[in-house]
């Protein structure tokens, strides 16, 4: 067995929250993952027409709530280039904060986690019934759950096209950062992660703050600033010794596709580990791996109905960290491991 960077138990990341049991960023989600034990919770942030930090997965919002049935609201529907895909829908800054908290959310996936069978998360149920988030709002309960649970509970905010957002004039990082700031998080030990799949962002952040750092990894593509720029690196190149001593000047991890670490054939199944691992901690990078989830279609050939042996595989490669739907099956693998 491998051992963690800083040997210690590997963190658990409630991945959006506890997004197998509720939908998606949703502040019933994160309660939830705290309650099941989670380390971290993630919310990835876009911003509102006026400047408010919110959570949502994309800026696109007609899959995560139901904008579509809002009359009021048809008018704002539209078609826009985000990241260089085309998207039609409708997107948070376009709306004020006002407008945005009379929606509701809805499960992004209701294929798989819907009220039937029995035996599914039963997600669709909380449909119409939760707001969207603010990241004071998050911040907010993290600190009362906190406190109720003798438990520092961390954050885990993404900076979600950070280059989109900038070229409209929402640039996240400094009222990200502010925000943090105004409540305490501060120092390279703070409970907190900032993470971006792009490179520039992250390199500026560097030299504005000590909290931590996460160069986020596909297992395909590039970082949306690299097409930008005509850079002709891909993030296969940023797992190379070169690339991951490069991404140890401005962060402190690497957060990863599962792939990228334990490969997968054509059918599924898995094949041997890279030394992805090792090599970033002989860089100094914590590695943090995503996304973890118990549904049969997300998992390899090999850990069909057994998740918790997936977790353990990866657990036993010496990750640091993991991204979980089901923040519960996470914790009690990381206990049975640790």
């Amino acid at each position: 067995m491998t051992t963690t960077l800083q040997d210690a138990s590997p963190i658990i990341i409630a991945h959006r929250g506890a997004s197998g049991y509720r939908p998606e960023h949703t502040l019933a989600a994160y309660e939830l993952a705290i309650a099941l034990g989670a380390d971290y919770i993630e919310p990835d942030l876009v911003f509102t027409k006026d400047a408010v930090l919110i959570a949502r997965h994309e800026n696109e919002i007609s899959e995560t709530t139901d904008v579509a049935s809002h009359a009021e609201f048809a008018h704002l529907q539209t078609t826009k280039i985000i990241d260089g895909e085309t998207k039609t829908g409708w997107f948070t800054e376009d709306f004020t904060l006002k407008e945005l908290k009379t929606l509701r959310a809805k499960e992004r996936i209701p294929q798989l986690r819907r009220r039937s069978p029995p035996q599914a998360s039963q997600n669709t149920a909380y449909d119409g019934l939760l707001e969207i988030p603010t990241l004071q709002e998050i911040i907010d309960l993290v600190k009362v759950k906190s406190g109720e649970i003798n438990r520092a509970i961390g954050i885990y905010p993404e900076t979600k096209h950070p280059t989109y957002f900038q070229s409209i004039g929402l640039a996240l990082e400094a009222p990200l950062l502010a925000t943090l700031t105004a409540n305490g998080y501060q120092g390279a030990n703070a409970p907190v992660f900032i993470q971006s799949f792009e490179v520039g962002n992250l390199q500026d952040l560097s030299t504005k703050t000590d909290l931590p750092l996460v160069q986020l990894l596909n297992n395909s593509g590039k970082p949306y600033d690299f097409v930008v720029s005509g850079c002709e690196r891909t993030y296969t190149d940023l797992v190379t010794a070169s690339g991951l001593a490069e991404i140890a000047e401005y962060a402190q991890a690497i957060g990863i596709h599962k792939n990228l670490l334990v490969p997968r054939d054509s059918n599924g199944k898995l094949r041997s580990p890279t030394s992805l691992v090792i090599d970033a901690h002989a860089a100094g990078l914590l590695v943090h791996v995503w996304t973890f989830r118990n549904e049969n279609c997300f998992l390899p050939l090999d850990f069909q109905g057994n998740p918790q042996g997936e977790y353990e595989l990866f657990f036993n490669l010496g990750v640091d960290g993991v991204f979980s739907d089901y923040p519960d099956t996470a914790v009690h693998a990381s206990t049975v491991q640790w």
